[in-house]
């Protein structure tokens, strides 16, 4: 070992770990403009909760490698070429996001209603594909957007269908509200182990209804929650066991065309 690199117990030396912060911090500064197009130097330094001078320095990193552009009229970063280029490569054939569009426009017009295709992320669940209801008022749901696993139809079919250590770690991660039982959420599970699909009714979001099933493949792994939602005013429960044995059957069908 070299005497003159001061390493942790662990033997890694400091400068990786500098190298390791350096670069987490550049990721949470792209993270940043998950819902802002432009940003200030002064709005990314808030927002990371790191002084100005260092922000400016990793922001000027990740412009001169494409990750960012500057707008030189107001002083503001906005996303640079570059995610392009990568983000060209992540819709594959074989993505469930973009295999199963085509079924998910279907059941689209079948329910008139917004369909969602959601994914676990550790703790959370992503929203990875969308089809809008065509109806007036109607459920708005942007893609990428990362939701809590605690509450939501989907959620509960992520979690309900994990593995039994996965739901284990989800379960005692999880932080709880106090207006949320930990408990009665275990007992939603089983019962949705018995249905088949979860239903909620306004726990996330005031004014919504879901209803959602697992998307299995042919060896029975979960591979996404196929949601289906809108207005409660609309989407009843009544409407939502109506919709039941329809979800299921597209999502059996998407299931098998999935590896």
């Amino acid at each position: 070992m070299n005497p003159f690199i001061k390493t942790d117990e662990g033997g890694s030396s400091m400068g990786e770990q500098t190298a390791v912060r350096s670069v987490e911090r550049a990721l949470d500064i792209l993270l940043c403009f998950t819902d802002k197009t432009e940003l200030s130097l002064t709005e990314i330094s808030q927002r990371v909760g790191l002084n100005k001078s260092t922000v400016f320095r990793l922001l000027a990193s990740l412009e001169r490698k494409g990750f960012l552009q500057r707008n030189a009229e107001n002083e503001k970063y906005r996303l640079g070429f570059r995610l392009w280029e990568l983000s060209a490569h992540l819709s594959r054939v074989d993505d469930p996001a973009v295999m199963l569009l085509p079924e998910m426009e279907r059941l689209r017009d079948v329910l008139d209603e917004t369909i969602s295709l959601y994914v676990r992320d550790g703790k959370e669940r992503v929203r990875v594909q969308a089809v809008e209801s065509k109806q007036t008022i109607r459920r708005v749901a942007p893609i990428g957007s990362r939701l809590p696993l605690s509450v939501g139809a989907s959620s509960k079919i992520l979690v309900a269908y994990a593995d039994p250590e996965t739901q284990k770690m989800i379960l005692n991660e999880l932080n709880w509200s106090s207006s949320k039982d930990k408990e009665e959420f275990m007992l939603q599970l089983l019962h949705i182990q018995q249905t088949g699909y979860a239903t909620s009714i306004e726990e996330r979001e005031v004014g919504t209804s879901a209803i959602a099933a697992p998307i299995r493949n042919g060896a029975g792994q979960l591979v996404a929650a196929l949601a289906i939602s809108g207005p409660v005013g609309r989407l009843t429960m009544e409407k939502m066991k109506e919709f039941a044995p329809i979800v299921l059957n597209f999502a059996s069908r998407m299931g098998s065309m999935v590896k």
